[in-house]
């Protein structure tokens, strides 16, 4: 049986570690070549070794995505490496986390800068490449979909209680998706979302200590008390938060033919969480 994605060209930003990485290996599996990205080269080359190890074409573009000229630099390594550009997974994110009256124009800033607008500039620099290919595909008599899936939360469908800057960042990605879909249905582009729930991360691992991890220049607390951790659990209807690989899949449903006429939704990825 041929792969659903074969011949794909897929870029996953955040993909050296977590989830991203558990959706670039799902990508991979299913055919696509990918462009890995992460902040730091290790982490995106231990995936690219494990891409290839499975017989896939993988090329890292390592790089803060908040960075001025990173969006530019991201669809170009596609097109350099690959010729192609079929599948955009806005991923890359984090969490810094404060009550509105302790949280500083910093914190606010930093989730804006990391969850709406690095997507949207990635967007921005594809346009011009996606519509160069859907005018070179009318005019060669076919039709080929190409797929947005954007990250969102539950925290941007609902709001929550000491993320005020996560969850607006949150809730602007699902607004931007909807305003692209309607822009580039016409290339034959679907533009999703999905909204993730409680995912098993090293940002959301179980510790009793005052965890920090450095991102983006910043020690930022980690790490899920185990009494809150407890009762998560016992909120979640199917009894146990997500994992990255169960994440993954909820966007590799977005990125195969089967959903080539969903285009505008916002998935939840939540085990039956239906608030927060």
């Amino acid at each position: 049986m041929t792969p659903k994605l074969e011949g794909k060209v897929a870029i996953v930003s955040g993909s050296g570690r977590g989830i991203g990485r558990a959706i670039a290996l799902k990508l991979a599996s299913e055919g696509a070549r990918l462009v890995i990205n992460d902040l730091d080269s290790a982490p995106a080359d231990e995936v690219l070794a494990e891409i290839r190890a499975l017989g896939g074409e993988a090329i890292a573009c390592a790089g803060n995505v908040t960075a001025p000229d990173f969006a530019e630099r991201f669809i170009d390594t596609a097109v350099s490496a690959f010729k192609g550009l079929d599948i955009i997974v806005n991923n890359a994110g984090y969490t810094w986390d404060a009550t509105i009256q302790k949280m500083t124009d910093e914190q606010w800033y930093a989730m804006m800068d990391c969850h709406l607008t690095a997507p949207f500039r990635i967007l921005r620099a594809a346009q011009p490449v996606i519509r160069g290919l859907a005018k070179a595909d009318a005019e060669a008599g076919r039709r080929v979909v190409r797929k947005v899936v954007n990250i969102s939360s539950v925290a941007g469908l609902f709001g929550n209680a000491g993320q005020t800057n996560y969850s607006a960042a949150k809730a602007g990605i699902t607004g931007l998706t909807m305003t692209l879909a309607k822009e580039w249905g016409r290339m034959n582009v679907t533009v999703n979302c999905v909204a993730f729930g409680f995912i098993k991360t090293r940002l959301t691992a179980v510790t009793t200590e005052s965890t920090t991890a450095k991102i983006d220049g910043h020690d930022i607390k980690v790490g899920v008390n185990p009494e809150l951790m407890e009762m998560m659990q016992r909120s979640i209807p199917l009894g146990h938060g997500g994992t990255p690989e169960e994440a993954a899949g909820s966007v590799y449903l977005m990125c195969i033919p089967e959903s080539d006429y969903v285009s505008g939704h916002t998935l939840m990825c939540t085990g039956g969480l239906t608030g927060i």
